[in-house]
């Protein structure tokens, strides 16, 4: 099996639990964070949903620098409608999916650079920043989030088994 399509299943597979969480962000709170050095629901929200987007630049790029030092840094989109962030989201998802079925294993055991003003952050194999960057570090934010839904008293959804507001019943 090529890694490309371990990717598709495994981004396949997360883009469902992903669009659980986005489903349930609380609407008109997207200033709400649980502390001052915390990122803002809208923001982290858009974050989630847009982060499997990266595979497709890291599959069709050498690099990224986030911030360039001549040129404006990316801008996030920001957070206008639960419908419109499902929308990153899935178009994200087709885009890295697409990237992915042309991409050779060859291809994805070179090199690809991540930088922010012209300093190297991450020089790896893309296939080991595909799995860290985006899947691995989509995890990670996407818990992030559901505490958030918690934080919030919005319900949370079973992700990789029950929450306490989904899916208890298959253990009753």
């Amino acid at each position: 099996m090529r890694l490309a399509d371990l990717f598709i299943a495994d981004i396949e597979r997360e883009a469902e639990a992903t669009r659980h969480v986005i489903e349930r962000v609380p609407l008109g709170r997207n200033d709400w964070k649980p502390h001052e050095k915390s990122m803002d629901l809208g923001r982290l929200t858009v974050l989630v949903a847009t982060m499997v987007g990266w595979v497709e630049f890291m599959v069709n790029s050498d690099e990224l620098d986030i911030a360039p030092v001549n040129g404006p840094a990316y801008q996030q989109p920001a957070f206008e409608s639960r419908e419109q962030v499902l929308q990153l989201h899935e178009d994200g998802l087709q885009k890295a999916i697409a990237a992915l079925k042309k991409a050779s294993d060859e291809h994805l055991e070179k090199t690809w650079k991540f930088m922010a003003r012209g300093h190297v952050i991450s020089e790896l194999p893309r296939h080991i920043n595909i799995r860290d960057m985006v899947i691995n570090h989509l995890a990670h934010h996407r818990g992030q989030l559901t505490v958030y839904l918690r934080l919030t008293s919005a319900s949370v959804p079973a992700i990789y088994g029950p929450s306490a507001d989904e899916g208890k019943e298959m253990f009753a």
